[in-house]
This record gives C-alpha cells, sequence and structure tokens, in this order.
C-alpha cells in the first residue's frame, strides 16, 4: 500500500492563518501610508497659502499690518481659510511680526500648519 503525502487538516489552517495575518499588516501598512501621504500633501499645500499670503502682505506695503484679517483661496481643488495675525516685538514701532495660520474649514477649527514673518516700518 502506497502512502499518501500531502497536508494536514491542521497545517493547512495554521498557513492560512498566517496568510491572514500577513494580509492585515499589509492593508493596514498601506492605510497608514495613505494617510501620511494625505497629511504631507495637505500641509504643503496649506504652507503655499500661508506663503501667498505672506508675500501679499509685503507688496501691499501697508503699514500697520491689518491683525485678525481672514479670508480663503482656492488651491489644489480645495478651499483654503486663512488667518492674519499681528504680533509686536522688542523693536516697538518699527517691526512687527506677522502669522498666517491655514485651516480647512470656514469655521477655523481644523488647523494645517502657519508660517510667521517680520516686517519692518515702511521709511
Amino acid at each position: 500500500m502506497q502512502q499518501q503525502r500531502g497536508f494536514t487538516i491542521l497545517e493547512v489552517i495554521v498557513a492560512l492563518a498566517l496568510l491572514a495575518t500577513a494580509g492585515v499588516a499589509v492593508v493596514q501598512s498601506s492605510a497608514v501610508h495613505i494617510n501620511s501621504q494625505d497629511r504631507l500633501k495637505n500641509h504643503i499645500f496649506a504652507t503655499w497659502v500661508a506663503s501667498n499670503r505672506l508675500n501679499e502682505i509685503q507688496l501691499e506695503n501697508v503699514w500697520p499690518v491689518k491683525a485678525g484679517h481672514k479670508g480663503d483661496v482656492e488651491l489644489a481643488g480645495h478651499t483654503w481659510y486663512w488667518q492674519q495675525k499681528v504680533v509686536k516685538t522688542a523693536f516697538g514701532e518699527e517691526m512687527i511680526a506677522v502669522r498666517v495660520e491655514v485651516y480647512r474649514d470656514a469655521g477655523y477649527q481644523e488647523y494645517v500648519t502657519e508660517l510667521m514673518t517680520y516686517i519692518g516700518k515702511p521709511q
């Protein structure tokens, strides 16, 4: 009588469990990667919005810079909301710091990033 070769049901179940565990790990890793890519993309776009606003402020050359000014801009298929804040510096009236914060929502709740620059009083 010839002996049959093959896997026992227990070996098959163990192999399937290992494959299922590996599959779940791959799916979770992919989800984390996609989520972090989306956050990075949003951070880059928000940084562009803030940088553009700071450049606009410098080109406007208006003194004093308006504190609490808010606005929105379309970029990459999304509306980005920004607000600027003016911070006093140790230089008194001669120089201020302007901080632009960028949000994803009109309620200014979902904070994405901020940029700050220093602006001197025009002569």
